[in-house]
């Protein structure tokens, strides 16, 4: 029967090279970091309100779609000449059922021009102003929300990092913790390109990551400390080749465990968010969707192959390493020298004895009858002429 690709891959027979393409992986992350830098600093953050700061107008679905409650705050904020429709967000639904209401945010207003919005968009939409609700929103809770966070973060790597030391050491430590980091740059750089609003959803969703990001890295990193427990006694491995089997031997349970991970986001982003148009989950729905899968690739083609450039780089595995290799090219000049004298005694004459190896040539002259027997007398001792009638009878007694 026909074997699987992860019972393949378990074996070590599909054989996958991905720590031994390690220099390829190492520049297309550095290539992808720099784009998604080159972005913070180009195209930047869409801040939402809670962190920019604004004033958010919440009406009634019955009003119609999100389309004609966004037109409306637009008209409305143009007839108060209070700000300009580049500040007016796309609107969001928000709940579900008869208790929906749409959501639009605008630039910061006073309590003035709050107001007389409100009224100019009750009556355009003709509800009444009561059902419109106004918010106004500081930048400086934003910037609070933002402090916890990054403490939350450092508090976060800071345990990561103990916890891996102690669990494994210092080098599994720093490569985990720079997959972590790279999941993180990478996931905020799809943030600044596609250009969706940064919300306290979104940080949530930034920290969760993390924690799915170590899972994967923990279970690839256990793996290869039980492949390579023990290794510098041996010389059939080096330590990067025992990495490269751990890594095809957790793959496809990474590869599995990612995809069960990311249906319920995605149905969470697609769904929720595209088709059923609940626009606070869009935020959420993008960082875990776009975190988890970077984080199943970066345990995969970051960790394990970072991990194997800092063993290398060790001068007991150094060593080990030299002595594989060294074992292996001894190997083969073997192989071809053998090769070469089945040849040359495949090429020899047709007078070549065809006796065995193993056997010892016969004297010359002598032949099977010739061999003495075990435990008979010389023949030079035995009696001459030795017939029946010169044998000494049973009875007659020897002197």
């Amino acid at each position: 029967m026909a074997m699987g690709l992860g019972e393949r891959l378990y074996r070590g027979e599909a054989n996958l090279n991905i720590v031994g393409r390690r220099k390829t992986w190492f520049a297309v992350a550095a290539a992808l970091v720099l784009l998604a830098l080159g972005s913070f600093l180009v195209r930047g953050f869409h801040l939402g309100i809670e962190f920019s700061g604004g004033t958010q107008f919440e009406m009634p679905a019955q009003v119609g779609s999100t389309t004609a409650a966004r037109n409306a705050v637009v008209k409305a904020v143009n007839s108060a000449g209070v700000g300009e429709e580049a500040n007016v967000t796309a609107a969001q639904q928000v709940g579900s059922g008869d208790s929906r209401t749409y959501s639009v945010r605008t630039a910061a207003l006073s309590q003035q021009e709050a107001t007389a919005v409100k009224e100019a968009i009750a009556k355009d939409l003709g509800v009444p102003s009561e059902k419109i609700n106004d918010n106004r929103v500081s930048a400086a809770w934003g910037g609070q929300v933002t402090q916890q966070a990054l403490l939350g973060l450092g508090i976060f790597l800071v345990l990561v990092l103990g916890y891996l030391v102690v669990r494994f050491e210092w080098r599994m430590a720093v490569a985990a913790v720079t997959s972590l980091l790279l999941d993180l740059v990478l996931t905020a750089g799809v943030y600044s390109l596609v250009g969706f609003e940064v919300t306290p959803s979104t940080v949530i969703g930034f920290l969760t990551i993390l924690g799915f990001s170590l899972y994967d890295v923990v279970v690839v990193f256990d793996k290869v400390q039980e492949n390579t427990r023990g290794i510098t006694a041996g010389s059939s491995q080096t330590y990067s080749e025992a990495t490269n089997l751990a890594v095809n031997q957790t793959l496809m349970r990474s590869i599995n465990t990612g995809l069960v991970a990311l249906l319920p986001v995605g149905g969470l982003l697609f769904i929720g968010a595209g088709l059923l148009g609940a626009g606070t989950l869009k935020d959420l729905g993008l960082v875990l969707f776009v975190g988890m899968g970077l984080g199943v690739l970066s345990s995969i083609m970051l960790a394990a192959p970072m991990l194997s450039a800092l063993k290398d780089q060790e001068p007991r595995i150094k060593s080990h390493n030299a002595r594989v290799l060294a074992r292996r090219s001894s190997a083969r000049s073997g192989d071809v020298a053998r090769g070469d004298r089945a040849r040359a005694g495949a090429g020899t004459g047709a007078g070549a004895s065809k006796t065995g190896t193993d056997e010892v040539p016969a004297l010359a002259g002598s032949t099977p009858s010739a061999t003495p027997r075990p435990g008979a007398r010389p023949a030079g001792k035995r009696n001459r002429g030795g017939g029946a009638g010169n044998r000494p009878s049973g009875g007659q007694k020897r002197r």
